[in-house]
């Protein structure tokens, strides 16, 4: 690992885009991509909402945030954090001195591309309004914790993923 660069941390909420563009920016930039969900879900051998059914959400947030602190550790590469991991203590102590990129939405935007369906379990009933309540909550704590804000609405994940690399670059890394 390169210690030269710092890892990029993409944070916000469902249906934002952070694995998609993600993907898109670790392409445009040469750096590896990490989802830490995917990383609960390989290491679990099950998916997240299997984990929220048998373990409850309180076990799925601590093997969410292992996932972020060893992506912070291992990894200079992308990171896509899951919605309510930045929530947590753990991860915004964690995230103190990373680029982090809050990437915003719009509820339509976010309904349009995740469809609200049944693989996020805190959007299983009523997916709208839990996730304006989800959003409404976690709001002020992407914003505090973002080093740049990109709007994502109507955008394509290559023309997002630029914006993040020119944000970077004029940020130094």
């Amino acid at each position: 690992m390169s210690h030269q660069r710092r890892p990029v941390v993409l944070i916000g909420p469902p249906g934002a885009g952070k694995s998609t563009v993600g993907r898109a920016l670790a392409e445009q930039s040469s750096r590896e991509f990490l989802d830490t969900d995917a990383m609960v879900e390989q290491t679990e051998g099950r998916t997240i909402s299997e984990i929220f059914v048998d373990d409850g959400e309180p076990r799925f947030r601590e093997l969410e945030a292992a996932a972020v602190l060893r992506a912070l550790k291992e990894s200079d590469g992308v990171i896509a954090l899951g919605g309510g991991a930045p929530m947590q203590a753990v991860v915004q102590e964690a995230l103190a001195g990373h680029q982090v990129v809050f990437l915003e939405v719009s509820i339509r935007d976010a309904a349009r591309r995740v469809g609200f369906d049944q693989s996020r379990p805190l959007l299983a009933v009523n997916p709208r309004a839990q996730w304006t309540r989800l959003m409404g909550q976690r709001r002020p704590t992407y914003e505090h914790l973002a080093t740049v804000t990109v709007e994502t609405s109507g955008r394509t994940p290559e023309e997002i993923a630029q914006e993040i690399a020119q944000a970077m670059e004029a940020l130094g890394d």
